[in-house]
């Protein structure tokens, strides 16, 4: 049984699936499902046990439909920017969480949820995804790093005219444009994600950890302090016993026996 609210979690064979559990509000973020997805991301991450982490959302109508609007509508400036950092904040730590997190966008991943699923490594989406960040509709903006998160997926013109126009896309044009990395029919994205999973979960651990550090800090550095950067995540590797186990695998024409050392 999940300790949490709103939120159901299984593990097996290293892989954790956390699932968004308000389906009838189309899994819509409020704050309470935010500090509770904070604390189970961290949960897992210092799970030993755990490798791989994928994130959903309940019922087949949506991965997560934004933020709650019932409950920010009220909102004054302060309460408004103290809900947009705890948003950032929750993404941020899935972002830089220790483990890969892949998104499993069934449904409507918009506003707060397209933004929850950018946060994520890697997104598969069920062909009856649909995604966008319709918030000037509401006058207001994406405060969940969508306005930095988008572009730097997409690119800028493509990222300001979802942004500028609330347009929704389809599955398969969020794979077009880069947003996603494979679309598959609704009822095989959880075994298809389960499978990506398991193939990572199967790799050296450490390779796997510092290669999302390479990718995710030498994107925010110039290319030169990028370089550098992974050369020494490169020779990190080398104290790794199972660089050594890896590499002689290899020459011996045999499996390799990784024991995450």
């Amino acid at each position: 049984m999940s300790r949490y609210a709103n939120l159901l979690l299984e593990t097996a064979g290293g892989i954790a699936t956390l699932t968004l559990n308000r389906p009838k509000v189309l899994n819509a973020l409020d704050e309470a499902t935010l500090r509770e997805l904070g604390e189970a991301v961290a949960a897992l991450e210092s799970d030993p046990e755990v490798r791989v982490i994928i994130l959903t959302g309940a019922g087949e109508k949506a991965f997560a439909a934004g933020g709650d609007l019932a409950a920010v509508v009220d909102f004054g400036p302060l309460q408004a920017r103290a809900f947009a950092r705890l948003a950032q904040g929750v993404l941020g730590a899935i972002e830089g969480c220790a483990k890969p997190v892949i998104a499993a966008v069934n449904g409507y991943a918009v506003g707060g949820g397209c933004e929850l699923a950018m946060a994520c490594d890697i997104r598969l989406a069920g062909s009856n995804a649909r995604f966008g960040q319709p918030e000037v509709n509401l006058g207001i903006l994406a405060g969940w790093a969508g306005t930095q998160r988008l572009p730097r997926l997409v690119g800028k013109g493509r990222a300001l005219e979802l942004l500028l126009t609330g347009d929704l896309i389809d599955a398969a044009e969020a794979l077009r444009i880069g947003l996603v990395n494979r679309v598959t029919a609704p009822q095989e994205l959880l075994a298809a994600a389960r499978e990506l999973a398991e193939k990572i979960a199967a790799k050296p651990q450490t390779a796997v950890r510092l290669t999302r550090e390479a990718v995710r800090n030498g994107l925010e550095m110039d290319g030169a302090r990028a370089e550098h950067y992974e050369a020494e995540l490169f020779a990190l590797c080398f104290a790794s016993g199972d660089q050594k186990e890896g590499m002689r695998a290899f020459l011996e024409k045999r499996k390799p026996r990784f024991r995450d050392r």
